[in-house]
Parts: C-alpha cells; structure tokens; sequence
C-alpha cells in the first residue's frame, strides 16, 4: 500500500513538471486616431518673409563739404522736397561772388563793343569774342550755384527718415561709402519671400486662369504674420513671381504688396506670409500620418477588430509642407492612425483613442484688430 502512493505521488509529480506555461498575450497599447470626413476648409501655407517699402533711397552729398545743419530725426516723416541736410558753403560762396563780378564784366565789355561792330568802327571777331568769354563766365557761374544748391540735400520722395550715422561738423562727399541716410516709401509694405519650384507649382497649377498673369490676378488674398505673432489688419495681395528659378536654390522669389497707410510697417523689418488654399468637399491629412514605402505612400488605419492595416493612398501635397489632399484610399468614417506611424507593425491590435478630425486639420490663427 505505501508503494502504490509513492507512485501515485510520483505520476503526479511528472504530469505537472511536463506541463508547459503558455506566453502572456502582449497588452494592447493605445494609440491615438482621427476619423476620417470629407470638408470645405482652408489651408495657410506659411513663408517667411522680408518687408521693404515701395522705396528705399539712400541719400548721398553730391559735393564735397561739412555737414552745417540737420533738419530732421531718425524716424521722422517727411514730404518729397523736404530740406534734411544742409553742408558748408562758405568757399563755394565766395567763389560765386567771384564768378558772378566775371560775369558782369564781360557783359560790360559785350555792351560795350556791340555798337563799335554796329558802326563798322571794329571787327565782329572781338565781339565775338567777348561773347564767348561771357558765356564762359555764365556757365562757371551756373556751375558754381549748382554747386551751392547741392549743398541744400532735399527729400526726394514722402517717406520715413532712417538712421543718421553722420553728425554735424562731418565731412562727406560723393565717394563717402556710408550714405547721410535713407528714406523709405512705406505708404505700401512689399513682403518679399521665396518657395521651391514644387509649391510654385502647386499653386499656380490649382489656380483660376489661363494664363500665367491671369492665375497671379486671381490668387486669393494673403496674410501677414507680423514678428510678435499677431496677424495684420490688412491683407494682401501677391503681385510678382521671379522669371526663372534661382538655379543654386531652385526657388522663386515673390513679393505680396500691403497697404500701410497708417506706417505700422517699416522697411528692414520680417514677417511670415500665409497664403491661403480654399478647398471644398476633400479628404485631408496630415503628411505624418503617411509612410512612404518604395514608390508607395500608406496609411496606416484601424479596422473594425481595431487591427492595424497598410492602405496604399493617391495624394497630392498641400502648399505648406503640412498636409495632403487624398484622392483615394480613403473613405469616410475610416480610422488612420496618428501616432506610433512607422512604429506600429502591420496586423498589431490597438486601443484606438478617438481625436477630433478638426483639431488636426485646422491651423491656429491670431488677429489684432
């Protein structure tokens, strides 16, 4: 009897040692999801941007000489016309006296041999040659007030003083490298900015017109960011691209023209231009919820057993480098993944988390008012 239990022991004790525990089922991790619907929206592709006024114009002595008087301050506006600096004039002064006494003097002797040549009494030739010595003297004088009003330097368009590098008492003349200032025409604010010859494309290709100028006309008005992130009051509108790409960068260069008339804006200064892409009844995507495998870009969705699924997608790339339009692969009501894209393997269970479709697709957007 004690042997059987022995063995009844040691048959239980070999059952359980030859059973085999079977792995863990891996836990389902939660990933995050949109929805997918169609929607009329409208997407801000962004650039940056340099702003310069309709002019800038550096103003430059055209003669030599001791700044005498400033008329004006950094910053201040002025009228086309407007005197700003004043240089020395002292010898040129005394110089046009000298000229001036010339003057008179050979049209004394002019006057004086006139009536000589009307009576036969001398030559034409001496009078004539007092007429050239008098045109002389006019014209070394004319040259001489020239000189005087060159001394006087005047604004030559409405526009805002820049800075004032020179003081009083400094010598300039034509050759002095550092212009006495600039005055920019800021009634209108150019935004000069660039993009690469795809987004060129892009939008061109999408927009209304037949020709090149006609799309540029048609182009829908665009937004400036200013450097503290609020957006300007005024929109507007692109007026040029470059002829050819630059062929170091491969981009164009565009300018979008604004109305300043309040002189918020000055030249020298940044920005970020947006411009706007209406789209109606799409399928949008972010670009990081694609992959792009070999000559194939997908979209990883979740399926009705929350699997995950490659689906390959036909898109075209929104200005921005932000989004995709999708124009099939998709349907409505189809769950892409936004988050784990190029780590979760195809076939992985997840626990989808459900994130509202317009919080992914819509920009912020600021304003002052």
């Amino acid at each position: 009897m004690k042997k059987l239990s022995l063995t009844i022991i040691s048959l239980v004790l070999l059952v359980a040692c030859g059973k085999k525990e079977e792995p863990a089922a891996p836990p389902v991790m939660p990933y995050k999801v949109v929805e997918i619907t169609k929607s009329n929206t409208t997407l801000l592709a962004e650039y940056p941007a340099t702003l310069e006024g309709v002019t800038d114009i550096d103003i430059r002595a055209k003669v030599d000489g001791y700044i005498e008087k400033i008329y004006v301050q950094e910053g201040q506006e002025v009228k086309k016309g407007q005197l700003l600096f004043k240089l020395e004039t002292q010898t040129a002064n005394q110089e046009a006296s000298a000229a001036k006494a010339k003057v008179t003097a050979a049209q004394v002797e002019v006057n004086r041999l006139k009536p000589l040549v009307d009576r036969n009494i001398i030559s034409d030739v001496q009078l004539e040659t007092a007429k050239a010595n008098l045109a002389s003297a006019r014209s070394t004088y004319q040259s001489i007030i020239e000189k005087i009003n060159y001394a006087s330097i005047k604004s030559p368009v409405n526009g805002i003083v820049g800075t004032l590098p020179l003081r009083l008492g400094s010598y300039v003349s034509s050759q002095t490298a550092e212009p006495l200032t600039r005055i920019s025409d800021v009634s209108t604010i150019y935004a000069y900015f660039s993009m690469n010859e795809k987004q060129q494309l892009d939008i061109t290709m999408h927009a209304a017109g037949e020709t090149f100028q006609e799309k540029i006309g048609k182009m829908p008005s665009v937004n400036l960011i200013l450097s503290n992130g609020m957006q300007y009051e005024q929109e507007g509108k692109i007026e040029t691209f470059s002829g050819q790409a630059n062929t170091q960068t491969g981009s164009f260069n565009v300018r979008a023209s604004f109305s300043n008339a309040n002189k918020l804006l000055r030249s020298g200064g940044s920005g970020t231009i947006q411009i706007p892409t209406n789209l109606k009844d799409v399928i949008l995507i972010p670009q990081n919820a694609t992959l792009e495998l070999q000559d194939k870009r997908v979209v990883l969705i979740a399926d009705k057993e929350n699997k995950v699924k490659a689906v390959p997608v036909e898109v075209r790339a929104v200005p921005g480098g932000q989004f995709f339009v999708v124009d099939k692969g998709l349907n409505v009501k189809d769950k892409i993944l936004i988050e784990g894209v190029g780590i979760v393997a195809e076939g992985t269970v997840i626990k989808p988390e459900l994130v509202d479709y317009a919080t992914v697709i819509t920009p912020e957007k600021k304003a002052i008012n």
